[in-house]
């Protein structure tokens, strides 16, 4: 993290290769007043005034940093969590240059795309985890229909898919102290006003963006303010513990419940299931080959043809 907040410093020539040399010396948090203030900057394609202009939401959003790139809104967000970012802040990029996925997968990140990170601090202990990686991909979910897409299907654990294509994933990570969760960090990638076009020719055929889906360009702003409003709102959800209210979201655009996938958890340990649901942690409920039930709490599903 220290480096990439470093070179964030350096992009927007806020430091010297003198001065940053001399950081090695100095605790990176003294210069947390000044990526707040690059994310205060103006740029060229998100205007966080129309962002936050009749913004229906107690919290969410309303304390916002907009950066023209950055490594990683995600890095950018737990950085500024250990530097008293309030309980609903935002860091938007216009573009990522170094985003992972699950998995450490990379995450194609251009112009054109929404590339976001929240900052929350729930109480909640590690067992709930999936379950707001869920939650966020209903607020997605709901996100995109407000926007004119019909049917968009939420494949688990956190991918968003329109037409068997995916628009966007997401990304949770927890920020601990004392084996304590401080807070978590949500990213969210959607490929917005972008053409598939635009991603590597590997990515091409199973990806899709909500231009072409709509045929038009749409206005990224409105995007941005309509998901933190369906954000919070599923967010309060989860703060109630009204978690089975979630999954009956989640499970009403599910793509994955009812199909044959390969299960492929961690160690290299893969194999053929049908999925039956999700169960109330948020785990995959599977039927293996041989009749046996499995909960498939982390790892992949890929959907077979």
């Amino acid at each position: 993290m220290r480096t990439e907040i470093v070179n964030l410093l350096k992009k927007e020539n806020k430091l010297s290769d003198k001065t940053a040399d001399e950081l090695k010396n100095l605790e990176i948090t003294d210069f947390a007043h000044i990526v707040k203030e690059i994310g205060k900057e103006k740029t060229e394609y998100l205007n966080s005034e129309e962002i936050q202009t009749d913004l229906d939401t107690e919290y969410v959003g309303k304390n916002l940093y907009i950066y023209k790139e950055v490594s990683s809104t995600n890095t950018v967000a737990k950085f500024l969590s250990k530097n008293n970012a309030e309980n609903g802040t935002v860091v938007i990029s216009e573009k990522q240059t170094g985003a992972k996925g699950r998995s450490g997968k990379s995450w194609e990140s251009p112009l054109g795309g929404v590339w976001l990170s929240i900052i929350v601090n729930p109480i909640v202990d590690y067992s709930k985890l999936p379950l707001i990686t869920l939650a966020t991909g209903v607020a997605v979910a709901k996100t995109l229909e407000r926007v004119g897409v019909e049917n968009p299907e939420i494949k688990w654990p956190n991918d968003i898919m329109i037409n068997g294509k995916k628009v966007c994933g997401i990304l949770t990570e927890a920020v601990t102290k004392f084996n304590r969760i401080e807070s978590v960090i949500i990213g969210v990638g959607i490929d917005a006003n972008l053409n598939v076009t635009d991603f590597p020719e590997e990515l091409q055929s199973g990806t899709t963006t909500l231009k072409e889906e709509l045929h038009k360009e749409g206005n990224e702003n409105l995007l941005i303010k309509i998901f933190f409003e369906e954000f919070e709102k599923i967010n309060e959800l989860f703060n109630s513990k009204e978690y089975e209210a979630i999954l009956k979201e989640w499970r009403k655009r599910s793509y994955s419940i009812g199909k044959i996938v390969e299960v492929r958890e961690p160690f290299n340990t893969y194999y053929d299931a049908y999925v039956l649901g999700i169960s109330k942690e948020g785990a995959l409920v599977v039927e293996k080959i041989d009749g046996t039930l499995e909960k498939v709490i982390s790892g992949e599903c890929i959907i077979k043809n």
